[in-house]
C-alpha cells in the first residue's frame, strides 16, 4: 500500500467510524456538536496500523528526529504503540511510554512510566486536542524525568488554538495528520 493511501485509507475510517455527531462536552470543558472519539480507530483492527504509518511518515517529513514517543494515558498509548510497531517494522528501534496526570506516591513513584525518556528525543502524542492542556501535561511530565521533547503530534486538530498554545508554552512544533476541515467537522 502506499503512503497516499494509508493516508486516504485512515481519513475514510476516521470519517466513518469514529466522528460522532450531537452536542457533548470535551474534556477541556467546552461544548461543541460532534466528537472525533478516535479510540474508535487506535484500537481498531484495520486502523491503528494505518496510524502508525501515517504518523511516522508524518514526524519523518517533518524532519522530526526521535527515539520515544508516548503522552498523556489514555488517549496517546495506542497511538504510541501503532507508531512502535510500525517503526519496528522498518527495523528502527523506537519505545513508547506512557505519562500519568500526577506522579504516583507509591512503588516507583513515576509520572513517566516505560522506558526512561531521559536524554532521549521524544515525541509527544495524543488523539486530539481542543486546548492543547494533555500535551502540555505531558511535555511537563517528560521534561521533568529528562526527556528531550522534540514536537507535539496529534492525529486530529480540532482548530481550537491547541497548535498556537504548545507552540508558545512549550516551545515545540505542533503537528497534526487531520485537520477538522479535511474531515468535513466546519
Amino acid at each position: 500500500m502506499a503512503p497516499m493511501s494509508h493516508r486516504t485509507r485512515l481519513q475514510e475510517l476516521i470519517t466513518e467510524l469514529a466522528v460522532v455527531r450531537g452536542q457533548v462536552t470535551l474534556s477541556s470543558g467546552e461544548e461543541a456538536d460532534y466528537y472525533v472519539d478516535l479510540r474508535r480507530i487506535t484500537l481498531h483492527h484495520e486502523a491503528a496500523p494505518l496510524v502508525g504509518a501515517v504518523m511516522t511518515e508524518m514526524l519523518d517529513e517533518a524532519g522530526v528526529s526521535f527515539e520515544a514517543t508516548g503522552g498523556l494515558t489514555m488517549g496517546a498509548d495506542p497511538v504510541g504503540a501503532a507508531i512502535m510497531h510500525h517503526t519496528a517494522g522498518q527495523g528502527r528501534p523506537v519505545d513508547t511510554f506512557v505519562v500519568r496526570k500526577a506522579q504516583k506516591d507509591y512503588g516507583m513513584q513515576r509520572q513517566v512510566e516505560g522506558p526512561s525518556v531521559e536524554g532521549r528525543k521524544v515525541v509527544i502524542l495524543d488523539d486530539t486536542s481542543t486546548t492543547g492542556g494533555s500535551a502540555l501535561t505531558a511535555v511537563e511530565g517528560v521534561r521533568t524525568a529528562g526527556g528531550e521533547v522534540q514536537a507535539v503530534a496529534v492525529i486530529v486538530d480540532r482548530d481550537t488554538g491547541a497548535k498556537e498554545r504548545v507552540e508558545q508554552e512549550a516551545g515545540v512544533p505542533y503537528l497534526f495528520a487531520y485537520s477538522k476541515s479535511e474531515l468535513g467537522l466546519d
